[in-house]
């Protein structure tokens, strides 16, 4: 039963982590490396991820430099970042490329805002789903008589601990996203 509620453990942490990278993903108004970590570009035929092609870096608080391995890259970078949801307008030196973070907008925020509840909301899905199978599985190792019932009891009672403790971890990963955001 231990390595049960260990394997739910890891796997709910793996959530969170994953709700983290993609709170990254999300812009705030500053410049972050993680904002390009979800773009790929077509290098030499394959998607590759634009942290392969290019050296990223955060100059200013307001600007984004990316400072490609090979500057027959350019104009694929270019369009790249350009067909993404993240909002920035590329400006090349025929050396790098510049991403200027303009001032988001009110309304612009509270998109983001939503974007990051829906991030959230995946996760805390997910860390559901991970009790859900440790229960499964413990009620079938009682099922077939390799626990009894009060081990049953007591490990759901601790997996119920554990994604309360998660769960949580994630509303306060949410509230301090969205104060992040919401920041003038």
């Amino acid at each position: 039963m231990k390595e049960r509620i260990e394997d739910a453990k890891r796997r709910m942490e793996g959530a969170i982590k994953s709700v983290h990278d993609e709170f990254g993903s999300v812009r705030t108004g500053r410049a972050s490396t993680a904002l390009l970590d979800r773009i790929t570009v077509d290098a030499y035929g394959a998607d590759t991820p634009l942290n392969q092609v290019a050296q990223i870096n955060v100059p200013e608080p307001r600007m984004l430099t990316v400072q490609p391995y090979d500057p027959s890259l350019i104009p694929a970078i270019e369009k790249s970042i350009q067909e993404s949801d993240i909002g920035l307008n590329p400006a090349n030196d025929g050396q790098m490329i510049r991403l200027p973070i303009p001032e988001l907008s009110e309304e612009r925020r509270k998109d983001l805002v939503k974007v990051a509840g829906k991030i959230a909301e995946d996760g805390r899905i997910a860390i559901r789903n991970v009790r859900k199978d440790a229960n499964n599985e413990m009620k079938r190792a009682e099922k077939d008589g390799d626990i009894s019932q009060n081990d049953l009891g007591r490990g759901q009672k601790e997996v119920q601990e554990i994604t309360d403790s998660y769960v949580g971890q994630i509303d306060e990963m949410l509230v301090a996203k969205e104060s992040e955001i919401l920041e003038i």
